[in-house]
């Protein structure tokens, strides 16, 4: 299993971006796992943002982005999406996806490349 982040890019302060993120090829997540992103900024450790059920939309989110970020997912549970509001200068971090079966915050079994948001002034 394979999981893509798109959906990144450079975004004044104050405004949105929405992140992809899809799974695909051989094998599959169990319906049981949770779908999560994760980000991780220059020189720091990796902080996770929000994850969400594949067999239900029960989600959870980090503090730091709560009320700012929605994430979301198909009916499938293989793309899951994190629409981010009221961008700040610190949400600048690669974002990627993973599957996990630990709730609310997995240990990543699957994770993806991650893709780029870049917040400025």
């Amino acid at each position: 299993v394979q999981l893509q982040a798109s959906g990144g890019g450079l975004v004044q302060a104050g405004g949105s971006l929405r992140l992809s993120c899809a799974a695909s090829g051989p094998g599959r997540i169990y319906s049981s796992y949770v779908m999560s992103w994760f980000r991780q900024a220059p020189g720091k450790e990796r902080e996770f943002v929000a994850t969400i059920r594949r067999n239900s939309y029960s989600t959870y989110y980090a503090d730091s982005v709560k009320g700012r970020f929605t994430i979301s997912r198909d009916s499938t549970g293989n793309t899951v999406y994190l629409q981010m509001n009221s961008l700040k200068l610190e949400d600048t971090a690669v974002y990627y996806c993973a599957a996990g079966s630990e709730w609310p915050i997995p240990t990543p079994r699957y994770r993806g490349q991650g893709t780029l948001v870049t917040v400025s002034s």
